[in-house]
């Protein structure tokens, strides 16, 4: 049991950055930065522009509900786990895109830990409607 958790917390201590490292992997594939689209598949992303990142997003998501469609039956259920880290390297490379960061995401869901999902809903359309009134004003 020791040993698992030992082995656990080494995990956790090298992946708790990894999405800032992606990012700045990612960050340095841009063209502007100098990525090269013949020989690295981030920056091919980058020159074909929004719509083609976009559109790997679509495809990446489409595959991940799929792959959670088959985990329902399946005994294996790691390409769950493969699909979603797929969806989410592209995510990262769309959020780099726009010009975003991991850091940004994660402070949104801490900003909305702890919110009832039903209240927060709620507050965003309370928001919405009075932006709309206030427009017509």
């Amino acid at each position: 049991m020791t040993q698992i958790k030992n082995e656990e917390e080494k995990s956790s201590v090298k992946n708790d950055d990894v999405l800032n490292r992606l990012a700045e992997i990612i960050e340095s594939r841009k063209i502007a930065n100098g990525g090269d689209p013949e020989k690295s598949y981030v920056a091919r992303l980058f020159a074909k522009g929004d719509d083609a990142i976009l559109k790997k997003i679509g495809e990446e998501a489409t595959e991940t509900v799929m792959a959670a469609k088959d985990a329902r039956t399946a005994v294996d259920k790691s390409k769950v786990i493969y699909e979603c880290a797929d969806l989410w390297f592209h995510s990262l490379i769309m959020l780099a895109q726009f010009g975003l960061t991991p850091q940004q995401v994660l402070d949104e869901l801490a900003r909305r830990e702890g919110l009832s999902g039903i209240e927060e809903k709620a507050a965003r359309k309370d928001v919405l409607r009075d932006a709309q009134e206030s427009k017509k004003t």
